[in-house]
């Protein structure tokens, strides 16, 4: 009896490794630091993390301190930076950890600093544009104030100033420069005020692919260390190749008339006669529902519709006559390369972007690894 899994996510580290050398060319002056966060969007923090190292990674970037602190529980040593907390955050045991922190304010920052019993290191944030997280306008200037008293003090390290784009996979988008503008601007405000960082970084997956000028001292690439482009049309000539696949092996075959109404509220309706395949994977696991109808599949070398809507465990396939058995694979999306559907198939789909599709998967998937060491 098989013992594969029923609903499986097959990564392929190779691949990723990969990835981070083709983005490495892209940026061949600075240094690199793959962003690991939402459990390496959906690939699994650990493997991936170690695949990461494996390839050069000088960095590793991560949203809170939770997941900084399994990284370094799954054995990872090398510098780790994290940028998310809400007030009440553990920053000693961060700090402890030789976890690098972000500050965003500085309310933020004296929370750091309260109780430290190390030198923490940190990084501070200004928002440049983006209007999320970060220290904006006269917000800086209060960072920026705080950050040197308590360095002078001898009370923290800071390591480096970083920011975040907007619009950074819309290449002529009038934010690009002027965020730009305005992180020079207060780069050099930090500088004058004395404090030179070693780091300064601004561009994500899609800067570091076509926006040179922003490239500085690290870039942070994400979505696309994971062959996923920050955006459908974005034109960047670097060879990336998706690194997850997920499938599902057939639990239903059956064949059905024309005329009959397939899954909830039978809004598809086969207009033969035809084959019809049950995947156990649903919106328990994930896959979006909005894709109900849209989306396809591959199966026997051939892409075919999702027929009505997904369900929480299931869904179900029009395969018409393609020979297809119980046990057989069903790909739901991948690189491609055998013709399946890809997750920005997906994306578009379900009116989202892929890194939507490829995060939120869970439930009852099973990871399986290709390429580890």
């Amino acid at each position: 009896m098989s013992r594969e899994p029923q609903a499986e996510a097959v990564i392929d580290l190779d691949t990723y490794r990969s990835n981070l050398e083709a983005l490495r060319a892209a940026a061949p002056g600075a240094l690199q630091m793959p962003v690991v966060k939402a459990d390496a969007y959906g690939h699994g923090l650990a493997p991936v993390a170690r695949a990461a190292r494996e390839a050069g990674a000088d960095w590793l970037g991560v949203a809170t301190g939770a997941e900084a602190l399994a990284l370094r529980e799954a054995g990872d040593t090398g510098p780790v930076l994290c940028w998310l907390a809400a007030p009440g955050a553990d920053f000693t045991s961060l700090a402890e950890a030789d976890v690098e922190v972000t500050a965003s304010s500085a309310e933020q920052l004296a929370e750091i600093l309260s109780g430290s019993t190390r030198r923490p290191k940190v990084q501070l944030k200004v928002d440049t544009g983006l209007l999320r997280n970060g220290a904006f306008g006269p917000q800086w200037d209060l960072l920026v104030e705080a950050a040197v008293q308590a360095q002078s003090a001898g009370r923290l390290e800071v390591t480096g100033v970083w920011s975040h784009f907007a619009c950074a996979d819309e290449p002529d988008h009038p934010a690009n420069d002027e965020q730009e503008r305005v992180f020079t601007e207060s780069v050099e405000q930090l500088e004058a005020a004395g404090i030179a960082p070693r780091l300064r970084h601004l561009a994500n997956s899609a800067a570091t692919l076509v926006r040179p000028s922003s490239h500085l001292d690290l870039v942070r690439v994400g979505i696309a260390s994971y062959g996923i482009s920050p955006d459908a049309g974005l034109q960047h000539g670097v060879a990336l190749q998706p690194v997850m696949t997920l499938r599902g092996r057939a639990v239903s075959v059956k064949r059905v008339p024309a005329g009959r109404g397939v899954s909830y509220g039978h809004t598809y309706v086969t207009d033969r006669e035809t084959t019809l395949v049950d995947v156990p994977l649903g919106y328990a696991e994930g896959v979006l529902r909005t894709a109900s109808g849209r989306a396809r599949v591959g199966v026997a070398g051939a892409q075919v519709p999702v027929a009505g809507r997904i369900c929480m465990d299931q869904l179900v396939a029009d395969v018409g006559d393609l020979p297809v058995a119980r046990g057989d694979v069903v790909t739901l999306f991948g690189p491609g390369d055998d013709g399946e559907p890809t997750a920005q198939d997906w994306a578009e789909a379900a009116g989202t972007i892929a890194y939507e599709v490829v995060t939120r998967l869970g439930g009852r998937i099973v990871r399986t690894y290709r390429g580890e060491r």
